[in-house]
């Protein structure tokens, strides 16, 4: 009897989708480094690219160097990190909640941040990002724990438990909130400017301060894919393959917490980077995991970067806030992509 040519077929196709995803991945970087160029490039003062590229590795003491390695230099460097960490916990909670429009603000991530802050600067007078970036970091951290304590106490606990849990979490400190700034409005002051999301403020002590966390991040996230594959089959089938399903979603919340706290410490609250930008990526790469989160992880910088240098240059010589042009910007986009094609499965 014949021996069928099926399986090698197969494997060849998976060779080759491999490959293109692969060949993908390189241009995605390419571009990166394009955008890395394009943000040390421009501004208030335009500086051309070739020159933008000698002032990064040789610092001759002149004006334009002083921007590229005082002002330009560290906030490409910052958004770099804080947009890898929001892509890579975006595709982190689809892939946990089986839910391709859910993102880290869910858990409560967001919210938590935003009172610790609010609380530094209200009950402990710290006013600057490197003395209250801990308190964010802390707050996110807290409130990821208490999520995922109450979305997995009970005989039923699923992914949508997490997410009522986040839901009633956020409320709650929404409520907290707002309830400080109306009756402190010196906090108000100072809070709105953290609030909005920017890299301009950015302070790269803060940034070294969570770099560690952030990079223990990416490798948990990044090391979690091939679990992550198991469990989109549903909890059962995962089990069978192997997968551990409570230390993957206790792993993988971790990791969450970890990009998107260290990355909302330091310079707020940004949304839709996480939400769309894995969304976006498994139109190409597929259900993948290990390929949605390398991707994300490439192209959410992208996206933040580009946004900052809209911001930078349609209002100069001052500046729009980056979240306020992630908003902006991507919120149609991904309203026309979620009309024109069905969410790909998990």
């Amino acid at each position: 009897m014949a021996v069928t040519a099926d399986p090698p077929v197969r494997t060849r196709d998976r060779g080759g989708r491999d490959s293109l995803r692969l060949t993908g991945l390189l241009l995605a970087l390419v571009l990166l480094g394009v955008v890395v160029v394009a943000s040390l490039a421009f501004g208030a003062k335009f500086i051309p690219f070739g020159e933008s590229w000698r002032l990064w590795w040789d610092n001759d003491g002149s004006s334009n160097a002083a921007i590229i390695h005082d002002l330009r230099l560290p906030r490409t460097m910052v958004g770099l990190m804080v947009g890898a960490a929001l892509g890579l916990s975006g595709a982190l909670m689809q892939a946990l909640t089986l839910n391709p429009l859910a993102e880290p603000g869910l858990l409560g991530v967001n919210l938590g941040a935003a009172t610790g802050v609010v609380l530094a600067i209200a009950f402990f007078g710290i006013t600057t990002i490197s003395g209250y970036v801990w308190f964010a970091f802390a707050g996110a951290a807290l409130t990821s724990v208490v999520v995922f304590l109450l979305g997995n106490t009970g005989r039923s606990a699923t992914p949508d438990r997490q997410i009522l849990a986040g839901i009633a979490i956020t409320t709650v400190m929404g409520s907290g909130i707002y309830a400080i700034l109306v009756l402190r409005p010196e906090v108000f002051n100072k809070y709105r400017f953290w609030e909005v999301g920017s890299l301009g403020d950015v302070s790269v002590s803060a940034g070294w301060r969570v770099a560690p966390f952030v990079a223990i991040g990416i490798g948990l996230a990044l090391a979690l894919g091939p679990a992550l594959n198991a469990l989109a089959m549903g909890e059962e089938t995962g089990r069978a393959l192997g997968a551990h399903v409570m230390r993957t979603r206790l792993l993988g919340m971790l990791a969450v917490t970890l990009l998107c706290g260290g990355a909302t410490a330091v310079v707020g609250p940004i949304y839709f980077v996480g939400l769309a930008v894995p969304h976006m990526t498994r139109m190409f790469t597929g259900p993948d995991q290990r390929w949605i989160l390398l991707y994300s992880m490439v192209l959410a910088p992208v996206l933040l970067l580009l946004a900052d240098i809209i911001g930078r240059v349609i209002t100069a010589p001052s500046e729009l806030q980056v979240g306020i042009v992630t908003a902006f910007v991507g919120a149609p986009v991904f309203i026309v992509l979620a009309r024109r094609r069905r969410l790909a499965q998990l």
